[in-house]
This record gives structure tokens, sequence and C-alpha cells, in this order.
């Protein structure tokens, strides 16, 4: 007869206590000890020993390093962000909101790679077979003959994996899988660690790659324990508004390939299509320029990205608001107090509003510039100049610091159209960019000064 013991885990770092404390043992984090239980028999004493791996030891110079392998999978932008395809026995996370295209994209994703004769399977767990099946007709992959499988069992799962032989499995979500060894519910840390333990060790045994869909919290971060996200060698966030039919997926770990780099995709009624020139869906379609509004350069990974960036000041109560989206809402209150003591452009009555068009978030300071520029332009009401960018950042004393890879945002800029920009002295190209006006500063009211003479 199997015998339960009592645990409780830590939701954070996946540790584990035998009696219940307020702050965790190992990770000394507080409140996130969870009630479990574990099957003590003598049968689940060795549950762990497929995990187990015998090795011997070699120095460095002994391990022979080869390139790796990658396989296209067909959607550009998610090659992208993978680093250039699937790499064979690779574990990759993808968390998103409800509804934001995780499964659509991977239907998709399956399908191309099952149609170039690799062998694929999608276990779903919340849904049926017959709705993944309603969902590929409505994407145009009806007739596709990739491996569907209903299941939320573990055990069940590695012996269709095994028997089947998959080039890459989709497990949707890993919060729906549940292992017999343990007694406690699908989705509580015990489960969501273990499960995904097992899945690891068998993609990294057979070759298969393994995907692994997460759920979210309310704050947006991957729902379960942390150790999760180090198991997985890639983790990867999509985001964008529901309402809008514009989704980036981004990459916050790579074992294989860079991080923060994002694929951009279009929702349409046939699923999700690459946006080949995601610069475009940032910059807003003005007829004449407007005033608060000012185009940077931004650095995604790899990829330098033209982004909007609107500024709106208002006359405010006693207690002015200052409110950002899409930047950081401190960077943002910092800026207000250089550009008031090094260039006595005065904000502390006026509520001040800063947004990023298109949803995209900028977390580089080189946004520094040109959000400052937006709240000059839409404070004194008058637009700035046709076709200008700015990027650079700024620190407390009033200088303009240099950006990383300016020529590069030069050279993007310039390749659409942008020909006057005003940049760090640092950052001021060597040789003349063709087409393309460079103004270099070195404080804050040299570009002030410089943008009313170009006004």
């Amino acid at each position: 007869m199997a015998k339960e013991k009592t645990i409780f885990n830590c939701s954070e770092c996946g540790g584990s206590s035998p009696k219940w404390l307020g702050r965790c043992p190992h990770c000394n984090a507080w409140n996130t000890l969870v009630e479990g239980s574990v099957d003590s028999s003598p049968s689940s004493r060795n549950r762990f020993a497929a995990l187990a791996m015998t090795a011997e030891v070699s120095t460095l110079a002994q391990i022979q390093a080869t390139d790796v392998e990658r396989t296209p999978t067909g959607q550009e932008e998610l090659d992208r962000v993978l680093g250039g395809g699937i790499v064979p026995g690779a574990v990759v996370l993808i968390g998103g909101d409800p509804g934001i295209g995780k499964s659509t994209l991977l239907l998709q994703t399956l399908d191309a790679l099952q149609g170039r004769g690799l062998n694929t399977l999608y276990v779903t767990g919340e849904e049926s077979g017959a709705q993944i099946a309603l969902r590929a007709r409505r994407l145009g992959v009806g007739e596709s003959q990739m491996g569907v499988l209903a299941e939320i069992q573990l055990e069940k799962i590695l012996a269709t994996i095994e028997q089947r032989q998959p080039a890459i499995a989709v497990i949707d979500s890993i919060q729906t899988i549940y292992s017999e060894q343990l007694s406690s519910a699908p989705g509580s840390v015990a489960q969501v660690r273990e499960c995904a333990a097992h899945l690891t060790r068998v993609a990294k045994a057979s070759g298969t790659t393994m995907v692994l869909v997460g759920h979210v919290t309310k704050e947006g971060a991957l729902a379960g324990p942390r150790v999760l996200e180090h198991m997985v060698d890639t983790v990867l966030y999509f985001e964008g508004d529901t309402h809008s039919s514009f989704r980036l997926v981004r990459a916050n770990k790579n074992r294989f390939g860079a991080i923060n780099e994002i694929g951009v995709f279009a929702m349409t009624d046939k699923g999700l299509k690459g946006v080949s020139n995601p610069s475009a869906i940032f910059l807003s379609q003005h007829k004449e320029p407007v005033p608060g509004s000012c185009v940077m350069v931004t650095l995604e990974g790899t990829r330098p990205l033209l982004v909007e960036v609107q500024a709106l000041v208002d006359s405010g109560g006693p207690s002015p608001r200052r409110l950002s989206v899409g930047l950081e809402r401190d960077r943002l209150a910092m800026l207000l107090a250089v550009l008031h003591r090094h260039a006595g452009v005065a904000c502390m009555d006026q509520d001040v509003f800063v947004n990023a068009v298109g949803g995209v978030r900028i977390s580089e300071p080189a946004s520094d510039l040109a959000v400052m520029l937006a709240i000059s332009s839409s404070l004194r009401a008058r637009p700035l100049p046709r076709g200008f960018i700015a990027f650079g950042e700024l620190g407390l004393a009033g200088e303009v610091r240099p950006a990383p890879r300016g020529q590069e945002r030069l050279k993007e800029a310039a390749k659409l159209g942008f020909d006057v920009a005003v940049v760090p002295k640092a950052n001021a190209p060597r040789k003349p960019i063709e087409g393309m006006t460079v103004h270099a500063v070195e404080r804050v009211e040299e570009a002030l000064e410089l943008v009313r003479s170009l006004s």
C-alpha cells in the first residue's frame, strides 16, 4: 500500500522542507512554501533512476566541441528568436497571456516541419483533439499529418514519445501534466518541476526538441517554480495586446543564440504571419509633423528598430501625474529633473504622459534623448522637423552619453528615409551617411538649442 508523506515545496527556488516554515531554508524567500505530498512507498523511492546518468570526468581539452545543427521552422521571425532554428534535444519554454496566439504559432510551425518530412507530435492537455482539428482548419492546415495526442498523464506521454520518436514535440501546457508518482494536483509546484525534469531528460537522451507551453501569472511572469526556467534551454515570451493584430515573441534566455531578440508577427484570419519590416508598425503615419512626437532607433537583440515616442504635457493640478507606457516610469521622473536643472525647462505643474507607439517596451537608456525632445516639443507646442530621429542616454550631470552600435542605428534610419539625426558626439559617424545630416551633441541644453534652430 502506498504511503503518502507531506512535504512543503518552495515556489521560488524549488527546494523542499519536511515542515512548514515562514522562510525557505534554501533561498531565504518569505511565504513561498506550498504544501504537497509524495509517495514514500519502496516502489517510488527510485522514481528518479531514469534521470540519473553515469558519466566519466573529462578535461575540457578532451571534449570535442561541434557546431550546433539547426533546423529552420519555416517561420523566419521565430527562427530569428531561436537563433536560426530548432536544435535537436533542446527544451523551449514559451509563455504568454491566454489567447495571445501560442497554440496558433506552434500548430503552424509543426505543420511546416511535418511538410518537410519531420515527425512531429502535438500533446494537448487543455483541448480535445476535435478542438485542435477545428483550429487547424481555420488556419488552413487541416490536412496536416502531424500527430495529435490529447493526454495529461506524464507516463503515457513519455511512452508515446518513445514509440513515435518525433523530431519535435509540443506539450500544451506543462501546468496540465501530472505524474502518477506524485499525489499532488496538476499545476502544483512539485508536479510542474518533476514533469519538466522528466521531459527535459527525455529530450536530451532522444534528441527530440521539446517545446513546453507555460501559463503566466497576473504580473506576466511564467507560473510555477522559477526552477522551471533554469531547467530549459530557451525561454520565450509572447507579448502584445489582444486588441491589436501585432504580436511580439521575445527571447529572455537562449543557450543556443542571442537573448533579447524579438520576432514580430501579425495575426490574420489564416494565423500568424511574420512582419518583414517591423519598424513600420511602430511608426505613426502623420501627414504633417505633430508636437510631442520623436522617432528613436532602439536595439532589440541584433535588430535595430525605429520606434515613435510620443509625449503629452498638459496643465495639471496640485499633484501632477507622471505616466509612462512602454518606458520606465522612474526614468521619466529622472529625465524631468535633468530637463529642469540643466535646460531650465520646468514641468513641475504639468501632467506628463509618455507612450511608445505600437505596444513595444523600451528598456535601454538610449531612449532618453528622444523622450526629452518629445516632452520639450509638446510643452512648446512646436513639432520636430520632418524626417527627424534622435537617440542617446542622459546623465544626471546633463551630459549626453553614447549608445551602443550607433552606426547601425543611423544606417537603419537612413534606409527608411530619415534625413536629420541628433546623436551623442561619440556616436557621430566617421564617414558621412548618404542622405542624412547628423548633428552631434554633448549636453542636454545643446541638444534643445539645436532642435529649436531646426524647428
